[in-house]
């Protein structure tokens, strides 16, 4: 069998607001909610000369990174067309060999493509070709950033237990100042104002629920370490990429100084080999990946890493390939699936309209049910697709 064309599908898809210049999403006014916007979602597809075809998405719609089509004819094609795509190793070891344009992520979306092949050529689920563990995973609700005062935090946390979530995790202020209600470059932040919607949130739903807090790298390390010692004192289960992850140092300084469990490195480049890295330095409590960083491959390598050294390891974020990882795995390597970003007044539950099925049906006891159909367990709605679609 071999790869004989590898294309990207574009298409339109609605969106929630739009993003300010420092990188969140900007709002009419403090905890109203969104309005609808237009984005493009794109779908990577390898086929090959047997017919067997593999799928990944990426784009406006998710967090993961869309292959483009410049992306594809100066760089993935020349590699890839002609080879064996069950030779995922392989490709993968090439891809990532400093190969000029392959970024992490663009690896990641083709690699997903490749194990989406093998499973749906096999007609099961990538999670059992990875040898397969359960088929369900506990959720938690991720806030999206910048919903507005406290109050909204505490209101929000409560519906999600009222959902069924077991957990929550605040996204506070992000690129946001929360006294003028606009958007701000990050630092200097709002450490004292973060914590106030943390004390809501904890005063709003007790001790009924495991409470996490992520601030996504806008603190100094002092501002860090009184966070921390705050969380502590509320009974916070862990601290998510505080700082700047260029910097292993003071993340080994932080978990030195802190009992709450610093969880990270989230965005930090270099896949499984800088994690090991994190590890060995001390410089994280809980481990964090997700497929942007080399794809399947590189989240098993990863989470296999994790595993023998004794770390625990939570997957960033949802999603079709993140699923399959965990899948994989066990609860007491990866104990959660990230279900958010969660927005005032939205309906997360509903079905992205170029899919027939959803990623992530949680059930009432806030447990997420894994996509169990061939492959990434994608089911696509082509007429939607194709009505939507755009050249480029």
């Amino acid at each position: 069998m071999k790869i004989v064309d590898i294309q990207v599908i574009s298409f339109r898809v609605p969106v929630r607001g739009k993003r300010t210049r420092w990188g969140y999403v900007e709002r009419p006014q403090q905890g109203e909610p969104i309005p609808p916007s237009e984005g493009i979602q794109r779908i990577t597809r390898i086929v090959t000369d047997s017919g067997a075809e593999g799928f990944a998405v990426g784009g406006a719609h998710s967090y993961f990174y869309a292959a483009t089509p410049t992306d594809v004819e100066r760089f993935v094609k020349p590699l890839l067309v002609g080879e064996n795509p069950l030779d995922r190793e392989r490709l993968w070891q090439w891809m990532t060999m400093n190969r000029s344009g392959f970024t992490e992520a663009l690896v990641g979306n083709i690699d997903c493509a490749l194990w989406d092949l093998l499973g749906r050529i096999a007609d099961v689920p990538v999670a059992k070709l990875l040898g397969g563990y359960r088929e369900k995973v506990k959720a938690y609700a991720s806030s999206a950033p910048n919903l507005g005062g406290p109050e909204v935090y505490a209101r929000q946390a409560l519906e999600c237990r009222k959902r069924g979530y077991k957990a929550y995790k605040v996204h506070a202020y992000i690129y946001w100042d929360p006294h003028r209600t606009a958007p701000a470059p990050g630092m200097p932040a709002f450490p004292r104002e973060d914590i106030e919607v943390c004390e809501a949130v904890r005063d709003a739903v007790g001790n009924d629920m495991v409470l996490m807090m992520d601030p996504w790298g806008i603190y100094s390390y002092e501002q860090s370490l009184w966070v921390g010692r705050e969380l502590e004192r509320l009974g916070y289960y862990w601290l998510e990429h505080p700082m700047d992850e260029r910097r292993i140092e003071p993340y080994r300084r932080l978990c030195q100084e802190l009992d709450i469990a610093v969880c990270g490195p989230e965005l930090a480049t270099g896949s499984h080999y800088s994690r090991a890295e994190w590890v060995l330095q001390k410089a994280c409590d809980i481990g964090r990946i997700d497929v942007n960083f080399g794809g399947i491959t590189a989240c098993k390598k990863a989470v296999d890493m994790y595993e023998s050294l004794g770390v625990p390891c939570e997957i960033h974020v949802g999603g079709f390939g993140n699923a399959q990882i965990l899948g994989a795995t066990s609860e007491e390597t990866c104990e959660f699936y990230e279900r958010g970003l969660h927005w005032v007044d939205e309906d997360y539950d509903v079905i992205p309209p170029y899919l027939k099925t959803a990623c992530d049906p949680m059930d009432a006891e806030g447990y997420v049910h894994l996509p169990q159909g061939p492959g990434l367990g994608m089911e696509f709605d082509w007429d939607y697709i194709d009505e939507h679609r755009v050249d480029g």
